[in-house]
């Protein structure tokens, strides 16, 4: 019978892609498992790339009326925390700050509602923070192996070492997704992060996964007394140091050593822009030591070349460390920068209104009534 013949038929149909199925979960498992350099810099580039797609797909930005900036306290006239960072790694010292701790810091500016953002967009005034919470910069000077360290596990593969700054980072940021990894590392010359084997996969990785690289000179040379060949030198070897191994990468940041500026301030021109043999530069944001949370970047007097920062620490502080500030900002003794959740739209309370850099457009900026 004709129904006797369409069964048998769906029947061997479906028995040969059970058969093909079977044969391609096979082909899956007996792939080799393991985690080479390049490997792990693929999965970490396609993690990245998925995680930017959804960015844009969610670039949607929220309406909001003027009782919502008042209920949130929205001002984008306040200031900024640029953390500074040394060494991640024991004992706790004036330029070291245990693991457990910079875990700790990470942990209390979530629940304080401080989100990361790049130092660049800080700088160019690109904030894209959420509604209602509070940008905050991440850096780290010198290039230190223990702010990204790769150890072999117990089963013999490498992998990131998680008490290092990066590890911390990533792992914060999996169980956080909504805290991104966005941190800075202002290197110098030689061997940046230690483990010259693993240069190439360190620098790729923290550009793939949303952190930067910045310029520290190639010798941490004290600034006051270089001439402008000396200078150039220093700031332009970074620069071919990053791009031969990320080669469309462009250092745009400057941690300045020691805070030290030259003493010839006509040279001080070639902290922001220069040339070195086949390289130039140019720095949108040039940071010095500091001792205080800095300017928002639509406030008239904000100076991207002259940008303070903040210790990240609790020891030999002065009463100007992070916690300092935190408490400051809590206590409104200083008023921080609040996100509407827009970067095309400026929102401020009138009693700011007057530090409103002029060159802004009045199209990009709204002002609103806050008692």
């Amino acid at each position: 019978m004709k129904w006797k013949k369409y069964i048998s038929i769906v029947v061997v149909i479906f028995l040969m892609a059970i058969t093909l199925a079977c044969r391609h979960s096979e082909d899956i498992e007996s792939a080799p498992k393991e985690a080479t350099e390049d490997t792990l810099a693929e999965e970490n580039y396609e993690d990245n790339h998925s995680l930017e797609e959804t960015e844009d797909e969610e670039a949607v930005y929220p309406e909001m009326t003027e009782s919502d900036f008042k209920a949130l306290e929205v001002n984008e006239m306040g200031q900024v925390m640029v953390l500074m960072y040394h060494h991640i790694r024991e004992p706790e010292a004036e330029w070291s700050r245990t693991p457990d701790n910079f875990r700790e810091d990470l942990k209390n500016l979530y629940e304080a509602n401080y989100r990361p953002v790049r130092l660049e967009d800080y700088a160019t005034g690109n904030i894209n923070t959420p509604a209602g919470k509070t940008p905050v910069v991440l850096t780290f000077d010198d290039g230190n192996q223990n702010n990204f360290n790769m150890i072999e596990d117990e089963a013999g593969e490498w992998i990131i070492d998680p008490d290092s700054a990066v590890g911390i980072l990533m792992d914060f940021h999996e169980k956080h997704p909504d805290f991104m990894p966005h941190a800075t590392f202002f290197i110098n010359g030689g061997t940046p992060f230690g483990q010259a084997d693993w240069v190439d996969f360190k620098l790729n990785f923290l550009v793939d996964n949303g952190m930067d690289i910045g310029n520290h000179t190639e010798t941490h040379r004290h600034l006051g007394d270089v001439d402008a060949d000396t200078l150039q030198r220093e700031l332009g070897r970074i620069v071919q140091l990053v791009q031969k191994y990320v080669p469309d990468y462009e250092v745009n940041t400057f941690a300045l050593p020691f805070g030290s500026r030259p003493q010839n301030e006509e040279l001080r021109n070639y902290l922001v822009a220069g040339e070195f043999e086949d390289v130039s530069y140019h720095h949108v944001a040039v940071l010095e030591v500091g001792w205080d949370p800095y300017h928002s970047p639509y406030h008239k007097n904000f100076d991207g070349s002259a940008i303070r920062r903040v210790r990240a620490s609790e020891t030999k502080v002065d009463g100007v460390g992070m916690y300092d500030w935190m408490n400051a900002f809590e206590t409104g003794s200083r008023h921080p920068f609040i996100s509407d959740g827009n970067p095309e739209r400026i929102v401020v309370p009138d009693w700011f209104s007057e530090n409103i850099n002029p060159e802004l457009s009045e199209d990009e900026i709204f002002i609103y009534h806050h008692p």
